[in-house]
């Protein structure tokens, strides 16, 4: 223990206490205001985290419920098909998943150019396309240098959620907290990352805004590799179009 004995304050010569400097009254009013204001702040916070929190909560329940009954009825349609004879054929896909599996070495700048358009700057990026008229017709001139097909709920939601980066000003920032995704999207009626994978698996009205927000994915070499490169799926390969089973290579890629 310290046994150095303490020293009395300050006085003056009648006794009584100095006064204390305008200056230290100064700080110390600085101080505290400060400190009130970090307290709303942190306050202030905490109400917005919970209120995501639970916002997300509710959508993520309404959207699972969706996504069962979308199941549902595919089932129910192919065995009514089935009683009746007839094939039931699903509805065409309105999303794909690009991922780039060739370089770019001595081809020709029109390849170069769609490459860029589709955000697909380096080797095993992967990123989602919106499928119309335009973008099948540049899917099918680069096919040699990609491998696409149609992603279901699983790889949507694992490639977001494990991989996922916003494009907050210019900057690659990953998606850590719904807070993110409510600071930039918020105006087009997203506020979670579930809204995310929403908008982007069902092709909604808000895909353009919210597929430009996402970082083109960049994603690891295939667990046991490539088959050959440089010829087509269909052919034994792995390059253009798998269909469904893009599913399978992103999953051994991400």
């Amino acid at each position: 223990l310290n046994n150095t004995p303490k020293m009395p304050p300050k006085t003056t010569k009648k006794g009584k206490k100095a006064p204390v400097p305008e200056s230290a009254k100064k700080n110390k009013k600085v101080a505290q205001k400060k400190l009130t204001v970090r307290q709303r702040l942190l306050s202030a916070q905490k109400k917005q985290r919970t209120r995501l929190h639970n916002e997300a909560m509710m959508r993520g329940q309404k959207y699972h419920a969706e996504y069962l009954r979308l199941e549902k009825r595919a089932v129910t349609m192919n065995r009514n098909a089935k009683k009746e004879g007839n094939i039931y054929v699903p509805p065409e896909a309105k999303v794909a998943f690009v991922i780039r599996i060739r370089g770019i070495n001595g081809v020709s700048p029109r390849v170069k150019k769609i490459l860029q358009l589709l955000r697909l700057r380096q080797i095993h990026n992967g990123v989602f396309v919106r499928l119309n008229s335009a973008t099948i017709k540049m899917l099918r001139l680069v096919e040699p240098y990609i491998a696409y097909g149609y992603p279901n709920l699983k790889t949507t939601r694992e490639l977001i959620y494990k991989r996922g980066f916003g494009k907050v000003r210019g900057q690659r920032i990953p998606l850590f907290d719904n807070s993110v995704v409510a600071a930039n999207l918020s105006n087009h009626g997203c506020v979670c990352v579930e809204d995310v994978i929403h908008e982007i698996f069902t092709c909604g009205p808000n895909f353009k805004k919210v597929n430009n927000f996402l970082w083109p994915f960049k994603l690891s070499s295939p667990k046991g590799g490539f088959k050959t490169i440089t010829t087509h799926f269909i052919e034994g390969g792995d390059a253009g179009n798998r269909e469904q089973y893009i599913n399978q290579l992103a999953q051994r890629m991400n």
